[in-house]
């Protein structure tokens, strides 16, 4: 698994989500519940991962929206 975004704007994620989705990709978020968890201060959080062999496809279809990724 790798990271592409780390963000704790909600529309953000699933924007992102859906934009994987549509290039066949499945993204899978991490720290979910540490973040619902925490409350609502936002100081958690959560992370938009794919599986290794997705992540050019993926970092391409998000940079394609004006989507920073992680580490960039």
């Amino acid at each position: 698994m790798r990271e592409l975004l780390r963000t704790n704007d909600p529309v953000l994620l699933s924007y992102a989500s859906h934009l994987l989705e549509e290039e066949g990709i499945t993204p899978y978020v991490f720290d979910g519940h540490m973040s619902v968890l925490e409350g609502s201060i936002g100081a958690l959080p959560r992370r938009l991962m794919v599986e290794e062999d997705d992540f050019a496809v993926a970092a391409a279809a998000l940079g394609n929206a004006s989507i920073t990724l992680s580490g960039s």
